[in-house]
């Protein structure tokens, strides 16, 4: 195993967000020859620079997460809204689908699909357009925590439109197709 210079154990230390503490607990090594490696006063055996190499090597390789990926400012829009209205917010933020809220609870979700979907039964649009979104609007999407892994998201995304990312009952995201593309 080729280990890197003992110069990159403080950059990789922080940048995964590690203290020297839960670094050493992780490499089985004391906090105190993480500090002395890091200030460049050391020459550590080899064997206890692998481990610590190979501790931050598999801190490293972690799972995406959804909390790295979504997208923070979720466009929603209330039941009582008019399909129109839905249709105007959809282009100007350019979005393809919203979670739909009665008040502050999700209660559905409402996609171009859907007017799509009306206009190739032969609805009329300038009469379903003044509809509510409430009576078109389709199943709430997933809803996940932040920690939900990558394949997770992924197989979810492969049936629904989107999910959207909520801790303790607050919506903190929404994920989609095109969100994926962030770990390509």
């Amino acid at each position: 195993m080729l280990l890197p210079p003992l110069g990159e154990v403080e950059k990789l230390r922080k940048k995964l967000g590690l203290t020297q503490t839960e670094l050493a607990k992780k490499s089985g090594v004391s906090q105190s020859l993480i500090a002395r490696v890091e200030a460049g006063t050391v020459d550590p055996r080899y064997s206890k620079v692998t481990e610590v190499f190979r501790a931050l090597e598999s801190l490293g390789e972690k799972e995406v997460e959804a909390s790295q990926i979504y997208t923070k400012d979720v466009v929603g829009i209330q039941k009582t809204a008019s399909i129109e209205y839905a249709a105007s917010k959809m282009k100007e933020y350019e979005v393809s689908q919203m979670p739909v809220f009665d008040e502050d609870k999700i209660v559905g979700s409402f996609s171009e699909r859907v007017i799509l979907d009306l206009l190739s039964r032969g609805f009329d649009a300038k009469k379903f357009s003044k509809e509510d979104v409430a009576s078109h609007m389709e199943e709430t999407f997933p809803i996940i925590k932040p920690e939900t892994p990558l394949n997770l998201v992924s197989n979810l995304l492969e049936h629904n439109s989107a999910v959207l990312v909520q801790k303790q009952g607050k919506t903190l995201g929404i994920i989609t197709k095109a969100d994926l593309l962030k770990v390509v």
